[in-house]
């Protein structure tokens, strides 16, 4: 077995994973009022399915669309719909949203029905489960999976990559499920072969997780097409592109997919509701969140329903300890900052962090060219460079010098010596291309 595998670039911030890496998942109470997004999803925004007054059921079918890249919407409660309206999504924009009010009762829908054994299911089955689910990448992408199980004809798939990285400091929902449901993880991997129609996995877990990389070996023992890949710890080990060129030793090329080269990846989380999807029938209603940081009284992994707001979930976890300055939805290197903690958890939520202390903001200065963001960038790009020519104005040649390449890891901000705000200013410059080729387009 490799170990230790790695690709070339990236940094290591501190973990910090301590504070929540030995909470047990622990199964969070659902609200008294749910608020689900009918966007939660890379792609086409669902439609409502329920009017304001329609009483629905645990797990129901309450938003859909026909457009391939979108993902379903199910109730998570049961109870009665409050209002179909905007509302603030933990993106900082305003999507439709259907609000529930909780009976309590805990109503399963009618069509929530297990599949049946897994060998019974050819692949078009397991896609089609996959896809009325709602079953999304729950990394934090939240790319519908059900179009990942689908690559054209031309794209040949030989692997498949369940990440378990987890390289976010803070973050250990992943961690908790390896460690307290691998045989489901195991279960929903095998299912997600079948519908590739391939038969090799490798699990990908960085080793500060032991124990983890232990329950998933004896979980996979009887299978010796899965196999478990510790590696090196180092941010951002989860990205795909590297997470493919740490195992397989492939590189993809730029402006290629995972698929391009032959592998789909896909979250240990994602498997966890493939297995749940098959084995109850159950949609994607809940995730865990991991709710960190020192502005947390209790840090701890939760299982949540989708569209419980932020503050219930934080009280949850017995409330701020201390006065909060910044609160986080995801990691701190890729996550969002929240200004409202009425937004409800979404299929893309992987933590919730709080903090009380903020580096001092320091005024960025000029570029001393160390070099040392280009040798932090996992994609080889020069954000040094990229960074000068798109605050110049210049975004064609921002553009020629790889700006839509970069990942926004935040890997060459986290090293500047000159607190320069590099990868802001390339999401900015890439905002910037995407509205006017919109302009150019419609």
């Amino acid at each position: 077995m490799r170990k230790g595998r790695t690709f070339k670039g990236g940094i290591h911030p501190p973990g910090n994973k301590e504070l929540s890496s030995g909470k047990a998942i622990v199964d969070m109470a659902p609200p008294g009022e749910v608020v689900v997004p009918l966007q939660q999803h890379i792609g086409a925004p669902c439609k409502p399915l329920v009017k304001k007054g329609d009483t629905v059921n645990k797990g129901q079918k309450i938003g859909d669309t026909d457009a391939f890249v979108s993902a379903p919407i199910h109730a998570p409660v049961s109870g009665v719909v409050k209002a179909v309206e905007s509302r603030v999504h933990p993106a900082g924009c305003k999507i439709q949203a259907i609000v529930i009010e909780n009976d309590g009762e805990e109503r399963l829908d009618p069509s929530i029905t297990p599949a049946g054994d897994l060998d019974s299911l050819d692949a078009a089955a397991i896609k089609n489960i996959v896809r009325e689910a709602g079953i999304v990448g729950l990394g934090g992408a939240a790319f519908p999976t059900h179009v990942k199980l689908n690559p054209p004809p031309d794209k040949k798939i030989h692997t498949l990559i369940m990440n378990g990285c987890e390289c976010e400091p803070y973050l250990t929902c992943d961690h908790r499920l390896m460690v307290e449901q691998p045989e489901k993880i195991v279960y929903g991997t095998r299912a997600l072969l079948r519908a590739l129609g391939i038969s090799k996995a490798f699990v990908g877990i960085e080793e500060n997780k032991p124990d983890a990389i232990a329950a998933m070996e004896k979980a996979v023992a009887q299978y010796p097409n899965i196999e478990v890949v510790p590696l090196k710890i180092k941010y951002p080990q989860g990205a795909e592109k590297q997470l493919i060129t740490a195992i397989t030793g492939q590189e993809v090329s730029v402006g290629c997919l995972p698929m391009d080269t032959g592998v789909v990846v896909n979250n240990v989380g994602t498997a966890v509701a493939v297995a749940t999807a098959i084995q109850t029938g159950m949609p994607l209603i809940e995730r865990v969140v991991t709710v960190s940081g020192e502005g947390v009284r209790e840090p701890q992994n939760l299982l949540v329903r989708l569209g419980t707001r932020f503050s219930d979930v934080l009280e949850a976890a017995h409330g701020f300890s201390g006065t909060p300055k910044k609160v986080i939805m995801g990691g701190p290197m890729t996550g969002m900052t929240q200004f409202d903690l009425s937004v409800p958890v979404v299929k893309g939520t992987s933590g919730i962090l709080v903090f009380n202390r903020l580096k001092t903001a320091t005024k960025p200065e000029a570029c001393i060219r160390c070099g040392r963001c280009v040798d932090a960038c996992p994609v080889f790009l020069l954000p040094v460079s990229i960074v000068q020519y798109a605050d110049g104005g210049q975004l064609s040649a921002a553009v020629e010098w790889g700006l839509l390449n970069c990942i926004e890891c935040g890997s060459c901000s986290y090293v500047c010596p000159a607190n320069r705000f590099l990868v802001q200013s390339i999401k900015l410059a890439k905002e910037e291309v995407r509205a006017e080729r919109s302009k150019k387009t419609s």
